[in-house]
């Protein structure tokens, strides 16, 4: 088995090069299943991995890249996922020998996971399993999960690989230009979720040149705990003469690879473009270099899908908000137990805009399934709102299955000195690499006075140590008491905040309502004890955003004390708070068009339930708005219309991602399709530009493609949508039997990409008149003019436009 820590000690590990792309150089087609390929043509990868080993590799990839059965599945050989994968790695075993360790090669299915997709995140980790079997029989040193866009199924992969085998395990995702995947998650956010959950080394591969990487790694690396891995192209694809180019010449490569390690790197090799002479090159720039050695200490953060939050001792109080509870809330109970959830996201959505950071998340009351409306909760609420979740629930069964579930690193409320809780709980929080709130009780109840306090804390905490979590990994609830009850209760509270941050180094949380209860003016002692309570060095409260008289004064104290951060802070809740909650843009546009105010708020509503995907509630309102007399072509173009593409804006800004977008386009087709019967006869008048869709033969990837056609029909465009692989004759004849205006194709790889060209030179040869537009991961606006495309389009937004344009130049108007 591969030592990584023992490897590095001799300077950066060196990986191998791109397969691929030096494959297709030596033959392969596209469209075919690269790994049955090699099977059949074994000399030739062998001939590579030599080449490989030569130039000074000590980790070589065996081409089990997408030998998952999921992907096998689309060439008719998930039958064969173990004959194949133990083929590969005996071949490269045998190639290599002794002279490189040799690493079983995972990455994506093809399939997305719900809610974005239908593929169930247990059955995920299920395929994956099945492969990590495999690898591990046949004898890899390590396993290398790479190429990854989702950080749920980068975690899925990881999960699962921890529980069937105990190989080291390399974790890699793949940036866009944004420095984001495409599902919105960030590298830093990356790393610290992939880390805590257990993997060995984390990283970046493919995504884009090495120079591009230099300040994102920088950044890893005051984070990163593990070493960190950079696996980047040999810069960007260009077409020269008819063939897919990287523009990096190896010695750019390797000078930029030089200061990757600089910047905190030490495992390195290379990916698209790359050669043996890439790598052997690079091994002379990095000879000699010391690597930089992962921080030490934990890292006091928590995440979700597309973002991160840092809780420093230091900093200024951050708000974990505390409404997403049934408890004294009948309407939200009477929603839960329907499986509704539009109040819930309500709720999310009103915690954030007040500066809620973190959203405590308890589903606990009878009559339910506390898990599983647990997990329709969480997922409901991460579609709508991008902070990280505490989970809140008593029942450890619920807890492990959040926590399993969350495409992230969440917080856990909590963990107590309860027998159970120590025992069965903290591995748990543990294997899922949570932080979680330290609550000092005892199976006997709460403690009576701050030296019972400091004791439970002090159990709970050796018994974390022991498991192997760092102190920024805790955060002790000071739990208050009611001070009507016992006049010691803020005394111990303040008491318990201190001797954490100070004697333990521990991060602090405590709620609020206890204090007062039973008092008048509640919020006048609930505030003043915030203030004292941050002034102790209380990280954290769990409080309700929108009470502006408690709030105002912890983010005062924060002012006052000039915690960094906290003069922004505090104007913004001002401001905030000054306008939360008034319906002004739509009501007053619709006012001053003389509806009445009845009418303007539904279509305030409309706008919002677009804007926030709230698709259960679309229908209803729809309907709503058609019984009070509005016009369904005034709903289409004033309302609907406006409202995707104020989505599509936000996309394009970076304050929505791809899941905000598909919920918004959900929401929109529901409504489209309701009133597409009352708009029939209008839209008979004139032409609706019939669009043909296809990702392109030897590509079977469709992310992308299906969201265009979602975005396109909701503008009212008729769609053909042909699916993935599709070879150029099918494109044509379907543009030619459709009377097509526009053909749209995709394709995510450089070896896929040349397929456009033939397409657009077939409908040349057969004069077809629809314009050619053109898009993908690893398209241009160069590579569309070379092959002489209509079009090219960077996302599903942009894709609606250039309809448009394309087709307003051409003198059609629908």
């Amino acid at each position: 088995m591969l030592n990584i820590k023992a490897l590095l000690k001799n300077g950066p590990v060196i990986l191998d090069g791109a397969t691929g792309t030096n494959l297709q150089k030596q033959g392969m087609p596209m469209g075919v299943c690269p790994e049955l390929w090699i099977i059949e043509h074994p000399e030739i990868m062998k001939d590579l991995q030599k080449a490989y080993v030569k130039a000074g590799t000590r980790i070589i990839y065996a081409p089990t890249f997408t030998a998952n059965r999921i992907k096998l599945e689309e060439y008719g050989l998930s039958d064969q996922v173990e004959k194949i994968n133990q083929t590969l790695v005996r071949m490269t075993k045998e190639t290599v020998g002794e002279a490189c360790y040799v690493a079983g090669d995972l990455t994506m299915t093809g399939k997305q996971i719900k809610p974005i997709g239908n593929l169930d995140f247990e059955d995920l980790i299920d395929c994956y399993k099945e492969q990590i079997r495999i690898l591990d029989r046949a004898g890899v040193d390590c396993l290398i999960i790479e190429t990854m866009m989702h950080i749920g199924e980068a975690r899925a992969a990881l999960i699962a690989a921890k529980e069937v085998s105990s190989l080291p395990v390399m974790v890699t995702m793949t940036f866009e230009e944004s420095g984001r995947t495409i599902y919105g998650t960030d590298a830093l956010t990356s790393l610290i979720t992939l880390q805590s959950l257990g993997a060995d080394a984390v990283g970046i591969n493919c995504s884009t040149g090495p120079d591009k990487l230099v300040d994102i790694v920088r950044e890893m690396a005051g984070y990163a705990t593990v070493p960190l891995i950079v696996k980047p192209n040999a810069g960007l694809p260009e077409l020269i003469d008819g063939d897919t180019v990287f523009n990096m010449d190896k010695e750019t490569f390797a000078r930029y690879m030089k200061e990757l390690v600089k910047a905190g790197a030490s495992i390195v090799g290379g990916c698209c473009g790359t050669t043996p002479e890439y790598i052997r090159e690079m091994v002379r720039a990095v000879a000699g270099m010391k690597t930089v050695k992962p921080v030490e200490h934990g890292i006091r953060a928590i995440t979700n899908m597309a973002s991160t939050v840092h809780l420093p001792l230091e900093g200024s109080l951050t708000v974990v908000g505390e409404r997403i509870n049934p408890t004294g809330k009948k309407a939200l109970r009477e929603e839960l137990k329907n499986n509704q959830f539009d109040l819930t996201c309500d709720m999310a959505l009103s915690q954030v805009e007040l500066g809620a950071k973190i959203l405590d998340v308890n589903v606990g009351m009878n009559g339910v399934d506390e898990k599983e409306l647990m997990l329709s909760v969480t997922e409901a609420v991460n579609s709508v709102v991008k902070v990280p979740l505490c989970l809140d629930s008593s029942d450890i069964g619920v807890l492990e299955a959040a926590l399993r579930n969350y495409h992230g690193r969440a917080l856990v409320n909590s963990v107590s000195c309860e027998t159970k809780k120590l025992t069965e709980l903290l591995p748990i929080v543990k294997k899922y690499g949570a932080m979680f709130i330290l609550l000092p009780l005892t199976d006997k109840g709460l403690p009576e006075n701050f030296a019972e306090r400091k004791a439970n804390i002090e159990t709970v905490v050796k018994a974390a140590k022991e498991l192997g979590f760092k102190r920024e990994d805790m955060v002790v609830d000071g739990l208050v008491a009611t001070i009507g009850a016992n006049k010691n209760a803020a005394l111990d509270t303040l008491e318990t905040i201190r001797y954490c941050k100070n004697q333990l180094g521990l991060a602090t949380i405590c709620g609020l309502s206890n204090i007062s209860f039973g008092l008048p003016k509640r919020n006048v002692i609930n505030g003043t004890f915030l203030a004292l309570a941050i002034q102790n060095g209380l990280t954290m409260a769990i409080a309700n955003p929108s009470s502006e008289d408690v709030l105002g004064m912890a983010y005062a104290a924060d002012l006052l004390m000039n915690k960094e951060g906290a003069d922004l802070q505090y104007i913004e809740m001002a401001r905030t708070n000054q306008t939360a909650g008034k319906e002004v843009r739509q009501e007053e546009k619709n006012k001053t068009a003389g509806e009445s105010i009845v009418s303007a708020k539904i279509l305030t509503q409309i706008e919002e339930d677009i804007l926030k995907g709230k698709k259960n509630l679309m229908i209803d309102d729809v309907k709503a708005a058609i019984d009070m007399g509005i016009a369904p072509s005034k709903l289409l173009n004033e309302v609907l219309i406006p409202s995707i593409n104020l989505v599509g804006d936000y996309f394009n800004q970076g304050t929505y991602f791809l899941p905000q977008l598909i919920v918004s386009a959900e929401a929109m087709k529901k409504a489209v399709d309701y009133l597409e019967p009352m708009l029939a006869d209008k839209q008979s008048e004139s032409k609706s530009w019939v669009v043909i869709l296809a990702t392109v033969k030897g590509d079977i990837h469709d992310i992308g493609k299906n969201l265009v056609a979602m975005m396109m029909k909701n503008h009212g465009f008729k769609v053909i949508d042909l699916g993935k692989d599709v070879p150029k004759e099918v494109i044509i004849e379907a543009a030619i039997t459709h009377g097509a205006d526009i053909i749209g194709l995709s394709a995510l790889m450089t070896t896929t990409m040349q397929e456009m060209r033939q397409v657009v030179s077939l409908a040349k040869k057969q004069q077809i008149k629809a314009k050619i537009m053109i898009g993908g991961a690893v398209i241009t606006q160069d590579y569309c003019d070379e092959i002489g495309a209509d079009g090219y389009s960077k996302d599903a937004v942009e894709a609606v436009d250039l309809v448009k344009r394309l087709m307003l130049d051409n003198g059609y108007n629908r």
